[in-house]
């Protein structure tokens, strides 16, 4: 049975907060959110309320969202087979024309409209918009998946400047005005590089960087950027976390302070991880 929580407890958690709530004030943080870790309609919720708080204590929250599992289901409903090469979804010009209805759509605005409906102010944008995002083709087997080639941030700074949370959809443009879906982790990673962000948190579907995938509680919880190199050269980073792995140390390089994969399917992970001294998944910084 749970207790209940007096006052004075309730209290004493807002002044152990404070100092993080210091450490974090008038600072970008970067949030990619995407996966399966959006798929709980109430996790999804508590997501959304955790950055509402950030955003009034004074963070500024800025969230890159993708929506892999969505655009599966679309695809699906319209008859179209979901292909993937390296983990990446080969796009072909209808694919694509589906991405982005559902990203910069039916995603994007379901979100956007979360934060508005308890109490935070958010905009919603993507890669094309402002010239965000400037993307080529990484290979033609792939069709338009892209990488990115230059970030404009001052949309963005635009946004956060006039008290909103920007709300990002990973599509970018080409200077021929190509549209290119492009993965979430790799749009983050330049995002909050562009904006020299004091942290990356990447809301995940795992609890973190595991020396034992198999065992969750071989959670590394720090982690730099050799420790890193080290573990890939022993195949402990291994398979789909190559990727996301690499998203987080280039973005240390880039100048990001510190790095977060975090499991999004944990309730107030996000709290968790930015306003208590316990954490919730794994921190990479460029020395420890």
């Amino acid at each position: 049975m749970n207790q209940e929580i007096t006052n004075a407890q309730r209290a004493q958690v807002l002044v152990e907060a404070l100092p993080y709530i210091q450490k974090y004030y008038g600072k970008i943080i970067v949030v990619k959110y995407g996966g399966n870790a959006m798929i709980n309609e109430e996790l999804k919720h508590d997501v959304m309320r955790d950055m509402v708080l950030m955003h009034l204590i004074g963070v500024k929250v800025v969230l890159v969202h993708g929506g892999g599992p969505e655009i599966s289901a679309m695809l699906k409903r319209v008859g179209k087979q979901s292909e993937f090469v390296d983990g990446l979804r080969v796009t072909d010009e209808e694919t694509s024309e589906i991405v982005q209805m559902i990203l910069a759509g039916k995603i994007n605005k379901s979100l956007v409209g979360k934060l508005e409906m308890l109490g935070g102010k958010a905009m919603g944008i993507c890669g094309a918009d402002g010239g965000l995002i400037e993307a080529s083709m990484i290979d033609e087997r792939l069709g338009y998946v892209g990488e990115v080639k230059k970030i404009n941030p001052q949309p963005i700074l635009d946004l956060l400047d006039n008290g909103y949370i920007p709300v990002i959809s990973t599509i970018g443009y080409d200077r021929n005005g190509h549209v290119y879906n492009i993965n979430a982790d790799t749009a983050a990673a330049a995002i909050a590089a562009s904006l020299h962000a004091e942290s990356l948190i990447s809301m995940t579907d795992t609890l973190g960087l595991l020396m034992d995938p198999k065992d969750p509680d071989s959670l590394i919880r720090r982690i730099d950027l050799k420790g890193c190199e080290k573990l890939k050269e022993e195949g402990v980073i291994s398979g789909g976390m190559i990727p996301k792995v690499d998203c987080c140390t280039k973005a240390i390089r880039e100048g990001v302070r510190k790095v977060f994969i975090i499991d999004g399917r944990v309730p107030h992970a996000l709290l968790i991880e930015t306003l208590t001294n316990e954490g919730a998944g794994t921190m990479f910084k460029k020395e420890l």
